[in-house]
């Protein structure tokens, strides 16, 4: 444990907006081997801007950010101030405070970070008014609870969408957020339907506790370390869930969880209106209107959505899914049925309906997660389309074209394997053939 009595540290910062520029002040660190915890007051640019902010660090990993969920930007300087009356400021320029703790009032007299990472302001007591625990990030740290109804949120760049790790009384699940739909693309249930109060991440994996504080179910790890779990990540780029220890044999962390292992169950594997093949790949789902013609992006005409745009129709898509699964809109309902409920609101643009015993219609607000699937599974996948659009060339069907766009990317990749093996046997025959040559001359 490290604490300081902290009045006011300060960064200045270039007039001129500079891309590689990083302003950092390590206002303390914990008593501990290497890689230990630290605290600091950063300078960062952000499109065009500088944030500042107050972070916590696990050897050079970022594991807490006062600005995670809205940065505090400023010019000229970035100042962090414990106040007389115990209230924990950022500041910018003239003195403007952008993000504060609210213990005014409190009796706090002291900032310091615990050996588990958490940063807390005490009292002459030594009693917690404030903790950087009970505001979560996109990281959980050894040690670190997260009760029902809370989560962690990561963000992706250059999108509008967000991720979400969401404990609730059921479950604990992964959540893709865009707008009002939130499409859940993972989760782990407790056995025989027991009910969740909190998730603690231990050492040895992530705990599910009930009510009594009674270890009812674990997420275990998926290899076997010599090292204890450092934290708990939702990563920005995937989406994915990971939970890291420390190799000291590497000098860095690394995975020993990850809720997903194939790129094609990823959230956002591929653009919007994108299918991810078998072998990885992502191909458009192109469609071709008498008007425009065949568009270059996957989501080309269609960035819009469909309110206000005219007559419009569902397409069934053969051979692909989706990795996103929306709460059901209806229960026991016809195929028909269901892209009838997505036609009738001009905000859905996809449909996924289960011909099983339930009849389940899903309806989406965005062409994400699109993967291909084996034939004869029993959900089908529709998108909204203009009336009059064809998939593909405008003589062939939806169900040809695009088995024969996934067919032909997988072709390919099949072609180049092969046709590389093959080159290397042909190189090969003739270094040998060369070398019997020379050894016989």
């Amino acid at each position: 444990m490290c604490l300081i009595l902290l009045w006011r540290v300060a960064l200045a910062f270039p007039v001129e907006y500079s891309v590689g520029f990083i302003g950092r002040a390590f206002l303390m660190e914990t008593n501990q081997m290497e890689p230990n915890f630290k605290a600091a007051l950063s300078v960062e640019p952000i499109d065009g801007k500088y944030s500042c902010s107050l972070e916590v660090f696990l050897g050079d990993v970022k594991v807490w950010n006062s600005g995670h969920y809205s940065p505090f930007f400023t010019s000229e300087r970035c100042v962090l101030e414990l106040t007389k009356q115990g209230d924990l400021q950022l500041k910018g320029e003239k003195e403007r405070v952008g993000w504060r703790t609210g213990t005014s009032g409190q009796g706090v007299e002291i900032l310091k970070i615990l050996g588990t990472g958490n940063l807390v302001l005490v009292d002459a007591l030594n009693l917690t008014k404030w903790q950087s625990f009970n505001f979560p990030t996109d990281v959980m740290l050894r040690g670190q609870r997260l009760n029902v109804a809370t989560r962690l949120t990561s963000f992706p760049t250059n999108s509008t969408a967000f991720y979400s790790l969401e404990i609730q009384y059921n479950k604990i699940a992964l959540y893709l957020n865009s707008g009002r739909w939130n499409y859940s693309y993972w989760e782990f249930k407790p056995s025989k339907n027991r009910n969740i109060t909190f998730a603690e991440l231990g050492s040895k994996g992530l705990a599910l506790f009930n009510d009594n504080h009674h270890k009812m179910a674990k997420i275990s790890l998926s290899k076997r370390i010599h090292h204890p779990l450092g934290f708990l990540a939702l990563g920005n780029k995937t989406g994915n869930l990971g939970l890291y220890f420390y190799s000291p044999d590497k000098q860095r962390f690394e995975a020993a969880f990850q809720a997903l292992n194939t790129t094609c169950d990823l959230p956002l594997s591929c653009k919007p209106y994108g299918i991810c093949t078998f072998y990885g790949t992502c191909s458009c789902i192109q469609f071709l209107t008498n008007e425009k013609g065949m568009g270059s992006d996957c989501s080309d005409g269609f960035s819009g959505g469909f309110c206000g745009r005219g007559e419009v129709e569902m397409r069934e898509l053969y051979g692909v899914s989706s990795v996103l699964r929306a709460a059901p809109t209806k229960l026991n309902i016809s195929k028909v049925a269901c892209a009838k409920f997505c036609l009738q609101n001009c905000k859905c643009v996809a449909a996924l309906y289960s011909s099983e015993e339930l009849r389940e219609c899903h309806l989406y607000g965005v062409v994400m997660g699109v993967k291909q699937v084996e034939r004869g599974t029993r959900w089908t996948y529709m998108v909204k389309v203009q009336k009059g659009s064809h998939v593909g060339h405008e003589n062939s069907g939806l169900k040809k074209w695009v088995l024969a766009m996934v067919g032909l990317i997988d072709s390919l990749v099949i072609l180049l394997v092969f046709g590389g093996f093959a080159y290397y046997l042909i190189r090969k025959r003739r270094n040998n053939t060369a070398t019997t040559a020379d050894n016989t001359t």
